[in-house]
């Protein structure tokens, strides 16, 4: 199962709105006759690339699978079935499919009298497909923060310059994120300010090995993103978000343009109607890069599912700060979060977290 849990996070920033899935099919005796995961959108899932590579071995064999087989039929047939027509024996998966229109998997198995078993390392399985689980469960795309900042929670200096707070090793890292997100987003002073490409760049991978993410700007009064812009580089898709009664004409023909309302209490747009729109156009994981007001809107409106933050070793003790106004006055208010992971890039600390709050996607 962890070799089929490896396999599956290959296909991390190929396969939205589907999930990742790996799979691993053993003979008869227990030896790996086949190996497969699901590579893209449209194609063949996970068992039907491992069934594939297995051929005839798979019969009366075991397939390993970190997600329910399927037992609908959309762009592809059912791998329910196709693994009942293998002949496989057995079938064991970590997570059950949560996803209405494709659960059934399991029993669909155990009548044509396959030996079924779930619930192996469904933990690990469910933390590599945690973007999908929670766009599945809560109906909205997974919501990743990430930021950079000095110790002392500082994001540029007092003369607003920022480049660069973090370290090489780090800047990579933050591109491996983005790599693996739908959609990437910043805010429009982040726009102003930085004028950012939000591109991928991953040492020893050409341009068309990566799947570039959606570029979406926060833009409430269409005034921050102008002609020649880097994120209408052309590079990527980018999306444009203003408010319904913006004056966006000098925007027509540079993007595609959503309008939304406004937020109740003024502070730039509706973050689920923004959600919601992202959602409807497949999007199934964000990253958000936006600057402390974007993220402190997200926050707020209890949207972050996730927060990765990159500490330099570094003091400033002047700037803006990491996060804005989040709506907590006072401390009994604070967002308290569960550091899952720390690692050193460089000389930088990577902090990852959840907020306590919120459940593992599977629990909900």
């Amino acid at each position: 199962m962890r070799r089929a849990i490896e396999l599956a996070a290959r296909g991390l920033g190929h396969t939205s709105p589907n999930p990742v899935v790996g799979c691993v099919v053993l003979d008869a005796a227990g030896r790996t006759a086949g190996e497969g995961w699901h590579r893209r959108a449209g194609g063949p899932h996970a068992e039907i690339h491992a069934l594939r590579a297995a051929g005839e071995r798979a019969r009366g064999g075991t397939a390993v699978v970190t997600l329910e087989p399927c037992d609908h039929t959309g762009r592809t047939g059912p791998c329910a079935q196709a693994l009942i027509d293998a002949g496989i024996a057995r079938v064991v998966y970590a997570v059950s499919d949560p996803n209405p229109t494709a659960t059934g998997g399991a029993l669909t198995l155990a009548e044509a009298g396959i030996d079924v078993e779930g619930g192996l390392l469904a933990d690990e399985a469910a933390a590599g497909n945690e973007a999908w689980l929670t766009a599945v469960l809560r109906g909205r795309p997974f919501v990743l923060w990430k930021y950079a900042a000095t110790l002392d929670g500082r994001i540029a200096a007092a003369d607003g310059t920022s480049r660069w707070i973090s370290s090489p090793e780090s800047r990579a890292d933050a591109h491996r994120l983005r790599a693996a997100a739908d959609a990437v987003i910043v805010g429009s002073g982040t726009a102003r300010a930085d004028d950012p490409q939000l591109g991928v760049r991953i040492a020893g991978l050409a341009d068309d090995e990566i799947t570039p993410p959606l570029r979406v700007v926060v833009d409430s009064g269409a005034d921050a993103v102008k002609p020649g812009a880097r994120v209408l580089d052309g590079t990527a898709p980018t999306l444009i978000a203003v408010a319904e009664d913006a004056d966006a004409g000098h925007l027509e023909g540079l993007a595609p343009i959503v309008r939304l309302p406004r937020a109740p209490q003024g502070r730039g747009l509706s973050l689920p109607a923004l959600l919601q729109a992202l959602y409807d156009r497949d999007v199934r994981s964000v990253l958000l890069e936006g600057g402390p007001t974007l993220a402190g809107a997200f926050l707020a409106a209890g949207a972050v599912d996730k927060v990765v933050g990159y500490l330099a070793p570094a003091l400033l003790g002047a700037g803006p700060a990491v996060l804005g106004d989040a709506g907590i006055t006072t401390i009994t208010q604070a967002l308290r979060l569960d550091v899952t992971d720390t690692a050193r890039l460089g000389p930088d600390l990577r902090i990852t977290a959840v907020p306590v709050r919120t459940a593992r996607p599977e629990e909900n």
